[in-house]
């Protein structure tokens, strides 16, 4: 038989939940989010638990996104075959649980102490950029790398990008670019560095000590960030409104950096460029991360049944041939109706996050 892809234990008053497909780098499933989810709701008035931490099995990382296979076929379907189901769909139904337990996390009444150590990326930043404590070490890499497939960031991640200083997370959104330990501190993705040697003895720690005092233990002054470095020319470059904007004043800046950026920018799906891009605006004034996740969920359902989605995840995932066709093809060609057709209210599929909400 199988292990469990998430194992749940209760032990010395923690709630520890692990994530447990290491083959995987412990990409999140359905069936994992719906685990969580359900500890996570158990856990709040079990008086054995004082603190919850989230841990990855493995060397490789704590988490290297969701199931992007499944959702593969999902898109597949909906654009060869018309099927408009949506939020009906298997993904779909995925979002939504993902999302809730977002939010959930967001907001959790207890401790909730998440262990980023390796590769952080898409669906593993929801499971821990919205945690009260997070930690980092010198082999994180934390990134959303949505606009490379065709998607647009989600899992709250552009409550956070949103949120960085200056703009960061515009960089970081439209680029796809990994941090570093530095970086996700730098960028608000992360609170607390700690060397990977010492996570066991931390961890002891937490058995013992309330998590404020057990991680100042082990913390250590946060890695350079070389975003903060650059802070001069990504305010100036991605202070513009719109993505050819950007591009143009990346081009020409002088720097190689921004160079590169321009280069990497216009390598992204142009239709998921501009969504990400308004998405971003947007989420900066939501009142909470739940409002940010309704607006992810509208995007994710009208994303499932794009070209993008699709060609995107074969070019990097299916085939590994890192060639995607994108359509429309060039930033110009894409139109303001394609872009809002990303925002249309879903009726009675809405996520309905707004007020904190317990049930599936």
């Amino acid at each position: 038989m199988s292990e469990p892809e998430v194992l749940i234990e209760v032990r010395d008053g923690l709630g520890l939940i692990t994530l447990n497909r290491p083959r995987a780098i412990n990409a999140l499933n359905h069936p994992m989010a719906l685990v969580i989810l359900d500890a996570l709701r158990a856990w709040v008035d079990d008086e054995r638990v004082r603190t919850v931490v989230l841990t990855g099995a493995g060397e490789r990382g704590l988490c290297a996104g969701g199931d992007i296979v499944a959702i593969h076929r999902d898109a597949k379907n909906a654009v060869e075959n018309g099927d408009t189901a949506g939020a009906d769909s298997p993904s779909g139904r995925f979002w939504r649980d993902e999302y809730i337990l977002n939010a959930l996390i967001g907001r959790y009444p207890k401790p909730y102490v998440a262990i980023m150590d390796g590769i952080v990326m898409g669906g593993g930043v929801g499971l821990s950029g919205h945690a009260g404590h997070r930690v980092v070490t010198e082999r994180s890499l934390v990134g959303m790398p949505e606009t490379g497939i065709g998607f647009v960031p989600d899992v709250g991640g552009t409550h956070l990008l949103s949120h960085a200083p200056g703009e960061i997370g515009t960089h970081v959104a439209l680029t796809t670019a990994r941090m570093s330990a530095g970086d996700a501190i730098a960028a608000g993705f992360a609170d607390y560095f700690v060397p990977s040697e010492q996570i066991p003895a931390l961890l002891d720690a937490l058995c013992t000590a309330e998590a404020d005092i057990a991680i100042a233990k082990f913390a250590q002054p946060a890695p350079v960030s070389v975003f903060v470095e650059n802070r001069g020319w990504i305010d100036s470059c991605y202070g513009a409104d719109t993505v050819e904007e950007i591009v143009s004043r990346l081009q020409n800046d002088g720097r190689a950096e921004a160079a590169r950026a321009a280069a990497d920018i216009l390598a992204k799906s142009p239709v998921a460029l501009k969504v990400t891009l308004r998405a971003l605006r947007e989420a900066r004034a939501d009142a909470n991360l739940e409002q940010s996740l309704n607006r992810e969920y509208r995007v994710s359902i009208a994303a499932l049944g794009t070209h993008d989605l699709v060609e995107g995840i074969r070019a990097q995932v299916i085939d590994k041939d890192r060639d995607p066709h994108w359509s429309p093809a060039t930033l110009a060609e894409v139109t303001d109706a394609e872009v809002e057709a990303y925002f249309r209210e879903l009726g009675a599929h809405e996520l309905g996050s707004a007020a904190p909400r317990d049930e599936r």
